[in-house]
């Protein structure tokens, strides 16, 4: 009997054509994974040399650490502020970009333009315009008003990173939420202009539920996102005032880099893992019942 039949080599070539992929999920994937695993058992002494087995002592340490809720606590602010401002803003623009007026395009490249400009280029720059004596309270002065050391205050500080971020990464959400429109079917919207329906209804009742499944995409890919903020906390705040804006990206940072505990940065690690891992989950499953053609 032929070993290489149809089917077989048929295999192959889809072996061959996943083989990329597949293995740089497994080499940059799922072997780090276990290597953060693995470190989560132990006590890595680098300056010593010391590579120390401890078994669940790091796990006991999260469990009592005083500040994990804290961090939690402001890494879900963080997350939720930025998923709502910036899904809604993305939105709101989408839809006012997407009509048929003069100027459009250079508005578009206007609110784009800022998610190619280097991360830490934008948010030194913002750094400055945030401070007591910077250009936004320079901004509100001329107006008469006294603004807040804005990057300093307990109440304000997570605000400013929020929105930061946001106007830094609208503009992809709004290039998304801009192509989903403009494939909406235009005879959707002529039927219920015929039937009486008013603006707000054909958005409601039309607009949405033909791009869910953009808002489902924008949304994992803000959540995600969001979970992984470093570089605005680490040159805007460092964390402060206090811990009111330490996430739990540079909390990890603080305890591995600053404070040398390799091995509970590890296992705060395989925490962000998990918590990233649920969030995506739950939000795909939710996809049956807001996303078209899902139910």
């Amino acid at each position: 009997m032929k070993f290489w039949t149809a089917r077989r080599r048929d295999h192959l070539a889809g072996y061959l054509f996943i083989a990329p992929q597949l293995v740089g999920t497994v080499v940059f994937v799922l072997v780090p994974l276990a290597l953060v695993a693995w470190y989560s058992l132990h006590e890595w002494n680098v300056l010593a040399d010391e590579f120390t087995f401890v078994g669940g002592d790091n796990y006991r340490q999260l469990a009592d650490d005083p500040n994990l809720p804290k961090v939690l606590a402001a890494t879900g602010l963080f997350s939720a502020g930025l998923l709502v401002l910036n899904l809604t803003l993305a939105l709101l623009l989408a839809v006012l970009l997407n009509q048929k007026l003069r100027g459009t395009v250079v508005f578009r490249t206007l609110f784009f333009s800022p998610v190619v400009v280097s991360m830490i280029a934008w948010t030194i720059v913002w750094g400055f315009l945030l401070q007591d004596n910077g250009g936004v309270n320079g901004l509100l002065n001329s107006v008469g008003v006294h603004g807040p050391n804005w990057l300093r205050g307990e109440g304000t500080a997570m605000v400013s990173v929020i929105v930061v971020q946001v106007v830094k990464n609208v503009g992809l959400n709004m290039v998304l939420f801009l192509a989903a429109l403009q494939g909406v079917p235009a005879g959707l919207y002529e039927a219920a202009k015929l039937d009486g329906a008013s603006a707000w209804r054909s958005f409601r009742s039309i607009t949405l539920p033909m791009i869910s499944p953009t808002i489902l995409l924008t949304s994992i890919i803000t959540v995600v996102g969001s979970l992984q903020v470093f570089a605005q906390i680490a040159v805007l705040t460092q964390g402060g005032p206090g811990t009111s804006t330490t996430v739990l990206v540079y909390y990890l940072y603080q305890q591995a880099f600053q404070f040398h505990h390799f091995g509970y940065g590890a296992t705060l690690s395989l925490v962000l893992f998990v918590i990233v891992l649920i969030l995506t989950t739950v939000q795909w499953q939710m996809r049956k019942r807001w996303v078209f053609h899902e139910s």
